[in-house]
């Protein structure tokens, strides 16, 4: 199968309006690895009818929900008033009342106490910006507004308010029934909303640790406090998506691609594994083909060094959602053929140092050595991550222990993942594995390929390295 050449990850929103068990084969056959539900668009009922065919499809793919998380929106119109014409220069109040219905000159959040958090000299954004709203002053319990441009305002739309702190709680309601579903549903990741710092991730993995659950949270970037705590939040994450689209409301367009770059950066530098989100080829939607400046998007997230990228509107009701996820393959697999070796070996919170130096030796000898492949076995997938982080020009393989580690692995650059059984000793796996891989082709016989592993029945991770001509 000719995915198995790419080694960006990507992931695939998919709606359970169309999610038939032939439409997932045809995007996991043209480059999809992990598939994404919105639980904002879904109802429990529909999300598993998603998993139960993605898990027809394959047990390799990967499946996150995201939850809404501490997200501020206006409440419903009135009856008789599905929208307004906002006009520049109008007036308009802002109240405290999330049980309250919207309706022109007075609008009402889901938010009980909005009014009194949010500052006069403030901007409010509805829908994703295309409304600005000027808060010009505060009189007990409504804001008063002028607004900045000519608008549609909408009931239940987004509102952002740049640079200031909502105290919302870090899970909704039906939050918290998504992620027991998920949990029961034996779901791979979480990725949570607009996290805004530890505090939101320690909220989340304490509602999966009450249930002994091994879901990994993946965090949101959406607003100025995610970007400024990314630090103590890399310490309490799996992983980072640069969610684009609200980030882009909240910060200044110019000045994305920098804050893409640092993430990107530092998830690198703390072996987290980074995603690169929203409008990738948003183009797609109603085209056949991308713009080439979506072809560049991409590709400039590739050379970022970003473990995947993500498609939401293109798969989740776009016209061409299998001709996007080709797309997004070819783009990718043209772009990884510049991606460098990257033997920068930074320490940093790193909890299994051996294995990260052993990697880094490992993936350095490719450069001298005819190495065809790199293969590991493993419990809980972090050697892989090492491994991944030097850019290697050769395949990595994982024989995994544990299903859900396969799945997790799903969402690191350049590894190919295999469900393995226990093994008894350190030449059992590697005979096991070879025998493996040559019978899918992967490997031949006279190849020289790389082992990296540790003892079995030991918490040390990788303790060795080794090399093998294949018989």
């Amino acid at each position: 199968m000719s995915f198995f050449e790419k080694k960006t990850k990507i992931i695939c929103t998919v709606s359970d309006l169309r999610c038939d068990v032939n439409f997932l084969t045809k995007l996991y056959e043209s480059g999809m690895n992990i598939v994404r539900i919105n639980s904002a668009h879904a109802t429990v009922e529909g999300a598993q009818k998603i998993v139960d065919n993605v898990r027809a499809v394959s047990d390799k793919i990967g499946i996150l929900v995201d939850t809404k998380g501490p997200e501020v929106r206006l409440t419903a119109m009135a009856d008789d008033a599905s929208e307004f014409i906002a006009r520049q220069g109008d007036w308009i109040e802002i109240h405290n009342g999330p049980d309250q219905l919207c309706r022109y000159p007075v609008l009402y959040t889901n938010y009980s106490n909005f009014v009194s958090d949010v500052p006069v000299g403030s901007h409010v954004l509805i829908d994703d910006g295309a409304v600005d709203l000027f808060i010009t002053g505060k009189d007990n319990d409504k804001l008063l507004c002028e607004v900045q441009n000519d608008g549609v305002i909408k009931g239940k739309k987004s509102v952002n308010v740049p640079n200031v702190h909502i105290a919302l709680p870090a899970l909704t309601e039906k939050d918290r029934k998504f992620v027991k579903w998920a949990i029961d549903a034996d779901l791979d990741f979480i990725a949570h909303s607009f996290v805004r710092g530890k505090e939101d991730l320690i909220e989340v993995q304490s509602l999966l640790d009450s249930y002994g659950s091994h879901l990994k949270i993946i965090s949101k970037i959406e607003n100025q406090q995610g970007i400024d705590n990314l630090d103590e939040i890399l310490s309490h994450t799996y992983a980072v998506m640069v969610a684009r689209g609200d980030l882009g409301v909240e910060i200044p367009a110019e000045r994305i691609p920098l804050i893409q770059r640092h993430i990107i950066q530092r998830c690198r530098a703390r072996k987290k594994p980074v995603i690169i989100a929203t409008q990738m080829l948003h183009t797609m939607i109603e085209n056949p083909r991308p713009t080439r400046a979506e072809v560049t998007d991409v590709a400039n997230a590739i050379f970022q060094s970003t473990d995947a990228i993500m498609l939401s509107g293109e798969t989740a009701s776009g016209k061409y959602p299998v001709e996007a996820v080709a797309t997004m393959t070819k783009i990718a697999k043209e772009a990884e053929k510049s991606i460098d070796i990257s033997l920068d070996l930074n320490l940093e919170m790193v909890s299994k140092p051996i294995a990260a130096v052993l990697a880094k030796e490992l993936v350095a000898a490719t450069q001298d050595l005819p190495v065809k492949a790199i293969i590991f076995d493993t419990w809980t997938g972090r050697t892989g991550r090492y491994l991944s982080e030097f850019r290697p020009k050769v395949p990595i393989y994982a024989m995994c222990y544990n299903d859900f580690t396969m799945r997790e692995l799903a969402l690191t650059y350049d590894i190919y993942c295999y469900k393995f059984p226990i093994q008894k000793s350190k030449e059992e796996f590697v005979r096991n594995a070879v025998r493996m891989l040559m019978e899918e082709g992967r490997i031949a016989s006279g190849d020289l390929v790389g082992f990296i592993g540790g003892s079995f029945n030991d918490e040390l991770g990788a303790t060795y390295l080794e090399f093998k001509y294949v018989q």
